[in-house]
């Protein structure tokens, strides 16, 4: 079993009710990637719809989470359809809410209307040995993360304040060699460095407060490749916008973000 499906796994406590635990591998810093305690959330919600791909997940950032240490995930399920099923999931840590989840599963490999694609071309970057492997000291903090996801940077975009263009790009894998599917990618949107660093020095930290990603069908295994920009930043509220493609050149997902940009000290 790869790290990420033995640290998303969830237990059926009740009718409602998983239990899970939020391992430190996946920390930024001190705390729990958003992404990845998401990740722990659909988990919990796979196992009530019977559709298996997420393809619209809202989540909102109530509180940091606790790594290492055990979670609860209240689950309701809204409607579940022939082709969709909406359901909604609460990850639970000392008797507080961390975050809220919203999501709609379908099952991509089942067209659902009409045969047109319309789709956009993937941002041309270095490849995935000519770009910079993330550490923690691009950010000056540490990346336990690191360990479970591969993550190369757009050399032009990865130092701090250098770029001339609030930007970030990139590619990224399992570590462990793991393929990715279509859960991975909402973990994927959230696991780069925010945008807004690529144009300013003096970032502590963006934490998100919304994040809506769509997922637009199964990725070929591979690397992932990603782009987000941000397209709005006033007095410290960033929206970003991110897209994803496959070894394929196929866009695979969309992100908008919503997040607080922190001056360092």
């Amino acid at each position: 079993m790869s790290h990420f499906d033995r640290e998303t796994e969830v237990v059926r406590t009740e009718n409602n009710h998983f239990s899970g635990y939020l391992s430190p591998a996946w920390n930024i810093g001190s705390n729990p990637n958003g992404g990845y305690m998401v990740s722990v959330a659909l988990k919990a919600l796979q196992q009530v719809v019977p559709h298996s791909d997420p393809v619209s997940v809202t989540t909102h950032y109530l509180r940091p989470g606790t790594a290492d240490s055990p979670c609860t995930i209240v689950v309701h399920v809204v409607r579940s359809g022939r082709t969709l099923s909406t359901a909604r999931a609460t990850l639970v840590q000392e008797g507080k809410e961390r975050v809220e989840v919203l999501a709609a599963f379908s099952d991509l490999h089942n067209p659902v209307g009409i045969d047109t694609t319309i789709t956009s071309a993937p941002a041309n970057i270095a490849a995935p040995d000519d770009c910079i492997v993330r550490d923690g000291s691009i950010q000056n903090l540490e990346l336990p993360i690191s360990s479970r996801l591969d993550v190369r940077l757009e050399p032009d975009l990865a130092v701090p304040g250098q770029a001339g263009r609030a930007e970030m790009a990139g590619w990224i894998r399992y570590t462990d060699g793991r393929e990715p599917d279509t859960s991975s990618l909402v973990l994927f949107t959230d696991a780069f460095p925010p945008s807004p660093l690529a144009y300013l020095n003096d970032v502590s930290w963006v934490p998100t407060l919304e994040l809506t990603v769509n997922v637009i069908r199964s990725p070929a295994p591979g690397w992932i490749l990603a782009q987000f920009k941000t397209d709005s930043l006033k007095d410290g509220r960033m929206i970003e916008s991110g897209s994803l493609w496959d070894s394929n050149n196929h866009l695979v997902a969309m992100s908008r973000q919503l997040g607080i940009v922190v001056a360092a000290d």
